[in-house]
């Protein structure tokens, strides 16, 4: 098959198999893979973060291991580095297959993300609407300015989500150039609930036999602080809580199995307003690999992105 500039974009919520689709898919079109996963960037957190390295075979991938366990990577960066990844491979005449959970990394390459795309933070707003307009606004002078950025400050409500936009950029890196829009063509995996929380279960109950505590206890006695591996969240949170004793194990399980089907029902809530936001999902029956890699190409084929 050959190649074109089209991106294919293969998502869907954790433990929904994507990497192993992808890997498929890319076998079938002469691909390379660019991850689109905000923590499978960091070198020694392969356990927690799923990288599942031995699936790729001898598939190019970009955008994992790029920087130590303790660095910061926010979303302006990753556009950078996602067309940096398009264009090495370009030269190599492969077909580029985006692959990942972070709805975010998605959309910031395939749209225009203005001050719009801020999510709602409703636990922040509620502890914002106790305090006086003199005390907003004073927090609103020390956040970061975006560019381009006019806050309306003319009502509480107003002043409140310039604030929210302001946390969110300083969480995570102000908003990206627009560099244009990426031709793609997107396909999800949207298991059913049952059975996400099944393979959810399963799969942490795996990565507990595979060494996830040890993963995390290697990278604390590396240096790397507490308080940054819980900044990444889920298993790597609850992990270090555990190894600091402040959970035990039973606690600790069930905790970060309640977290994760937490994160992957927000998961798909973003992956649903990427589609009110214009972005077309071609949703995939769940079933094997090989039959969702076969709706794939047929699909691509149709579309004439392959022939």
């Amino acid at each position: 098959m050959k190649p074109t500039a089209e991106l294919i974009v293969i998502l869907g919520p954790t433990a929904s198999g994507k990497t192993r689709l992808a890997v498929e898919v890319a076998k079938q079109i002469n691909g390379a893979i660019i991850s689109a996963d905000s923590r499978q960037v960091y070198r020694g957190m392969d356990i927690g973060t799923g990288k599942d390295l031995e699936a790729y075979g001898d598939i190019p991938r970009y955008l994992i291991d790029i920087l130590d366990a303790g660095d910061t990577y926010h979303v302006s960066q990753y556009v950078g580095d996602f067309h940096a990844a398009l264009n090495r491979i370009a030269q190599q005449g492969k077909h580029p297959v985006l692959c990942g959970g972070t709805g975010l990394y998605i959309q910031s390459v395939l749209q225009r993300l203005d001050y719009s795309h801020v999510p709602i933070d409703k636990s922040l707003r509620t502890g914002l609407e106790t305090l006086t307009v003199d005390v907003l606004s004073g927090m609103l002078h020390n956040l970061p300015k975006p560019p381009g950025f006019k806050a309306d400050t003319s009502t509480k409500k107003r002043l409140i989500r310039a604030i929210e936009i302001g946390m969110w950029c300083r969480h995570h890196g102000l908003p990206p150039q627009h560099r244009g829009a990426v031709p793609a063509i997107l396909f999800g995996i949207a298991p059913s609930v049952d059975v996400r929380r099944q393979r959810i279960t399963e799969r942490l109950q795996l990565r507990l036999e595979q060494g996830l505590i040890d993963e995390v206890r290697l990278l604390l006695e590396k240096g790397v602080p507490p308080e940054r591996l819980m900044y990444y969240g889920l298993e790597y949170k609850y992990a270090t809580r555990y190894l600091l004793d402040e959970l035990d194990y039973e606690t600790f399980f069930s905790r970060l199995n309640t977290e994760i089907h937490r994160f992957a029902k927000r998961q798909m809530t973003y992956f649903r307003k990427m589609e009110k936001d214009g972005l077309k999902i071609h949703w995939l029956a769940d079933g094997p690999v090989s039959d969702m890699a076969t709706e794939v190409i047929a699909s691509l084929k149709e579309k004439g992105a392959v022939s």
